[in-house]
């Protein structure tokens, strides 16, 4: 299942089972919710205390021909230690609410990213960068947003609404009856609203990941960009994808201005009422000055929880929209998943691998490997050649487990790869791919990702080991040299010379190399071709051969043609014989003599 497949099946449950599967995740928000609700209770029950203040002090302070002034004083002291015992109510609640969502979703935000990673190239591949970590940014922030704002809000106002129901109809039932008959059509209304503002804004988070990926993907691209000359169409689709993202957003916005003014409206109808009826009520006796000017106080607490139920609704939405998108990406199982501690823990040693009928396609795609069986023993070198498009890069990413067979098996020492713990599976095979990726960081830190508890001095002796000290010495600040994003500080040949070292350290009993030396200078090819040679030996070496003298110096050579093992042979048996290697070595020949 994809990752866009999940949202949609997220997208036909009601918000408040999304809200629910949500919570489920962030056990955090839950811990101690009691008390921040006992204290919204709080806060919620002393804002009637000025009403009955105010209702007090008219109907018994005033009474009589003089103002009973220490009963007035009473009240006011009485009311103003209710707002204050409110306002710090309210200020313990807020803060133990914005720590319970920061952490609650810290924790959603690092299972959202850890599941990503869980995900399989192919499944990822299927998805646009930008849109994925938007998933575990953006849309993890308006949910923060709205469990620190748009939910607390709903609970206080929902105690509000029902604290002043009760006082108002203790102080006049017909008034009440009243506010009630002018507002309950808006209530009825407000789940229709509600649908119309969720499919709103889950096309709105749509359109933003759409728009965050257009740009992530321009300053990625930023030297291919400017290389072709394609400013103007690189800002075209940005435009289109800002546009898009402009007009979902005004559509949202547009219902809420829609559903806003009618509360104002029914507010002025409802107090309107009020005085018409208040005024008759109190002339028959019915209602007394006091309580009337109380119920008008009560009337506004109950109206504007009812004004601000829009802006929530619109962040309500939001949410639910981030928390679908969040979901989907979570409920998306990883089709390559770790065995975790039932797996095999592959001793070290020499490798041998094995690929048993092995077939791979790409999702309504045409086979990319067919019928692939072979063995490779231990300690061998191995060179992978074949044309573009014919199945190298796929052999290296099943071997590798980055993707499974569509059927098949793919073996080490004897065990289905399936079977074996990433664990064991990444500290025994390590593969130096194409694009050598550098992270942000200086030299060293980029080497020690291949084992990150090997100290300065061993990095070092790799580095000497490798031949490569003379080049280090070159550089501006030697392993502190930084790298820039993605290595951009180094060429080409430099990145690939670092993730060589990184793959070096990490002491793998099989490296994999991806046309690891595709990048390389002749002189620098040679530099590794010596170092190689010492860091080959004694384990399983296999490389996707991009220059003749990998081929020649390998002890068999693997020669893929559209996705089959169509030759097999070492490099002076296969040359003398006609087919697809002996095709590409007079290519590489002729290249090189011209």
């Amino acid at each position: 299942m994809s990752v866009e497949q999940g949202i949609r099946g997220n997208a036909e449950r009601s918000a408040l089972a999304t809200i629910r599967q949500g919570l489920s995740l962030t056990p955090e928000f839950r811990r101690g919710l009691a008390g921040t609700l006992a204290l919204a209770v709080i806060a919620t029950v002393g804002k009637i205390i000025v009403p009955i203040a105010v209702q007090q002090t008219i109907d018994t302070g005033l009474k009589g021909s003089a103002p009973d002034m220490p009963y007035i004083w009473r009240a006011v002291a009485l009311c103003a230690a209710a707002v204050i015992l409110t306002a710090i109510a309210g200020y313990v609640m807020n803060v133990r609410l914005y720590k319970a969502t920061e952490s609650s979703l810290a924790t959603l935000r690092v299972r959202g990213f850890r599941h990503v990673h869980d995900l399989s190239v192919l499944t990822q591949n299927t998805e646009r960068r930008g849109a994925l970590v938007s998933r575990v940014t953006n849309d993890v922030d308006q949910i923060s947003t709205f469990m620190q704002w748009g939910g607390l809000m709903i609970i206080v106002a929902f105690g509000q609404v029902l604290v002043a129901s009760v006082l108002m109809f203790v102080y006049s039932w017909q008034l009440t009856l009243l506010v009630w008959v002018c507002f309950i059509p808006l209530v009825i209304a407000l789940p229709r609203f509600q649908r119309w503002l969720s499919r709103a804004y889950t096309t709105v988070r749509e359109r933003t990941g759409d728009m965050l990926a257009a740009v992530s993907e321009s300053v990625v691209g930023a030297t291919v960009i400017r290389a072709y000359a394609s400013e103007r169409r690189t800002a075209d689709r940005i435009d289109t994808a800002v546009d898009a993202n402009r007009a979902a957003q005004t559509k949202a916005q547009t219902i809420v201005g829609f559903v806003f003014p009618l509360t104002e409206i029914v507010a002025a109808v409802a107090i309107s009422g009020i005085v018409l009826l208040g005024v008759r009520l109190g002339l028959s006796g019915e209602i007394t000055a006091g309580r009337l000017v109380a119920f008008l106080f009560l009337v506004t607490l109950f109206v504007s929880p009812l004004q601000t139920a829009t802006e929530v609704l619109n962040e309500a939405q939001n949410a639910v929209a981030g928390w679908r998108r969040i979901l989907g990406v979570l409920d998306t199982p990883p089709d390559v998943a770790d065995p975790g501690e039932s797996g095999v823990e592959l001793p070290r040693g020499p490798i041998s691998v094995a690929f048993e009928d092995v077939h791979f396609n790409y999702p309504g795609g045409v086979p990319v490997l067919r019928e692939v069986t072979l063995s490779i023993p231990p300690r061998s070198r191995i060179a992978i050649v074949g044309e573009t498009g014919s199945g190298k890069t796929t052999f290296a990413k099943l071997l590798t487990r980055l993707m499974d067979p569509v059927s098949g098996r793919v073996t080490v020492d004897g065990h289905d790869l399936r079977d074996v713990r990433f664990s064991s599976l990444r500290e025994r095979i390590v593969m130096v791919p194409q694009d050598g990726f550098l992270f942000d960081g200086t030299l060293e830190q980029n080497i020690r990702y291949g084992r990150p508890a090997a100290t300065r001095e061993e990095i070092l002796l790799a580095m000497t080991e490798l031949g490569l000290a003379d080049w280090l010495e070159g550089l501006p600040a030697g392993l502190d040299t930084p790298v820039g994003q993605r290595g951009e500080s180094l060429s080409a040949g430099e990145r690939q010379l670092v993730a060589l070292a990184r793959a070096y350290l990490a002491d793998p009993d099989l490296l994999l190399l991806d046309e690891a030396t595709s990048a390389v200078d002749p002189a620098t090819e040679v530099r590794l071709a010596r170092a190689l040679e010492g860091v080959t030996r004694g384990r399983t070496a296999i490389s996707i051969a991009h220059r003749l003298s990998t081929a020649e110096n390998a002890n068999e050579v693997l020669v893929f043609d559209t996705g089959r093992l169509v030759q097999r042979g070492s490099h002076a048996e296969l040359v003398t014989e006609p087919g697809v290697y002996a095709d590409l070595h007079a290519s590489w020949v002729s290249a090189a003599h011209s």
